[in-house]
């Protein structure tokens, strides 16, 4: 089931659209049980380690209805491919952009996987590069499989042929992402293209949601997909326009840029992948800097609805591989508090590992194995917590800061905790407590 709890504090959150500022999704799926649970991350501050080690299981599942790309295109010949908009490839074509037709072209699977070796002799696309396409392909369509649909090899066939291309697309003229990235839409329209692929893999009927979101957990490569596919029935200028503090692993990867492309990204170096070139550290730490600066102009022109992870990395099963940052909590609050606009910081427990784990340890090389699944997913947002309210307890504003990072992750770690109950716990919706209550949305 969908569910998704309300709370009357959340139509001041921002003033694009009136939304709700506490509700979670969540669900349950037998075939994670045999994963270990990945954790939250942990406070890096020696202060609140007592808080930081707990386990915190992230099953998901969700919708039998499909709505895959399938549906939007009906006939590759006449207007191949593509998106939900409207302006795909054909758009590209008649634009003048002369492009490889290998996997638009594909009739079959043998076709489509044949393209990828064809492509691979030919010496356009890197041995590594089409390994990984294989494999992507065929965890996919695994994971599409899972769901029962029975169109399952038609959206299979559609979505991967169309992912292919801009994976190919990008090999052979390399997409550059700038400090701030705003979504592209046309004469591509990569969020559809993004959300259209990701939509397959959710189990709508065993999800539960809820709206806005800023300082979150983070879990996945398909976490922006996953919480705007849990919005955009009930606020879909939310799905669309909420800008996510994205690491350098998704803006360079060439399996994942085409979906990142679709989203408004602030680009960043990752605190985990820093070190990991020593003489890139300083250019890297520019690079942020200048990334920063786009995220303060846009906060001072308002409206804005922004996503970062403190913990700069995905949740793993290894309290080693992860940390929860105060000083990114506090960066962030501070550039809320000088933009001159007011602004409101909720915290965010977010549940879609099993759509696609991370790697068990962190990677230094780009090129990850992708492991797809079929799945519920969950997401809580929590009500506003004002720093004022938690610094007046302090006298120094060092002890301050980090208490009111503790207060948001304490409050991430009780969402997840209720959201973990109603999954794994299969309480569903007696799950709900008076700070978290579910409900469900849309129908699928």
């Amino acid at each position: 089931m969908v569910l998704l709890s309300v709370s009357l504090q959340s139509h001041t959150l921002f003033s694009v659209s009136r939304v709700s500022s506490s509700s979670s999704f969540s669900s349950s799926s037998s075939s994670s049980s045999s994963r270990p649970p990945p954790l939250l991350p942990k406070l890096s501050s020696s202060i609140f380690s007592r808080s930081a080690a707990r386990r915190f299981p992230c099953a998901v599942t969700f919708a039998s209805k499909v709505r895959g790309m399938a549906e939007l295109v009906e006939d590759k010949e006449a207007s191949v491919a593509v998106c939900a908009s409207g302006s795909g490839v054909g758009a590209e074509e008649s634009m003048g952009l002369n492009r490889s037709r290998t996997f638009l072209d594909a009739r079959t699977e043998g076709a489509l996987l044949a393209g990828i070796r064809e492509e691979a002799e030919a010496g356009r696309l890197p041995p590594n590069v089409a390994s990984g396409m294989e494999e992507l392909y065929q965890n996919y369509r695994n994971a599409v499989f899972q769901s029962g649909n029975p169109r399952a090899d038609e959206i299979t066939l559609s979505n991967m042929s169309v992912a292919l291309d801009r994976i190919f697309l990008d090999v052979q003229d390399p997409f550059v992402f700038s400090p701030y990235h705003k979504a592209q839409r046309e004469p591509f329209d990569y969020y559809m293209f993004g959300q259209n692929y990701i939509r397959p893999l959710v189990d709508f009927s065993n999800s539960y949601g809820h709206n806005v979101i800023l300082i979150s957990n983070h879990q996945t490569e398909a976490d922006p997909a996953v919480i705007a596919l849990l919005l955009e029935s009930t606020n879909p200028i939310i799905a669309e326009n909420t800008i996510y503090v994205a690491g350098d692993r998704v803006v360079t990867d060439p399996l994942c840029k085409p979906f990142s492309m679709g989203r408004n990204l602030l680009c960043v170096y990752s605190k985990k992948h820093m070190g990991d070139v020593p003489e890139l550290i300083e250019m890297k730490r520019r690079a942020n800097t200048r990334s920063l600066k786009e995220m303060a102009l846009l906060l001072r022109g308002g409206s804005q609805i922004i996503w970062i992870a403190p913990s700069g990395g995905r949740d793993r099963p290894d309290p080693l591989t992860k940390e929860w940052h105060p000083s990114s909590v506090d960066n962030m609050r501070r550039l809320t508090e000088h933009s001159g606009v007011p602004g409101h910081i909720y915290p965010l427990a977010l549940m879609c590992y099993d759509i696609m784990p991370p790697p068990l340890q962190v990677e230094k090389e780009i090129g990850e194995k992708r492991v797809i699944s079929f799945h519920g997913v969950g997401l809580s947002v929590a009500p506003e917590i004002k720093f004022h309210e938690i610094a007046g307890s302090y006298e120094k504003p060092d002890e301050a800061k980090e208490a009111y990072a503790q207060a948001i992750f304490s409050s991430i770690v009780e969402q997840y905790n209720v959201l973990n109950s109603a999954i794994h716990g299969k309480q569903g919706l007696r799950a709900s407590t008076p700070t978290v209550s579910f409900s469900q949305p849309w129908n699928y």
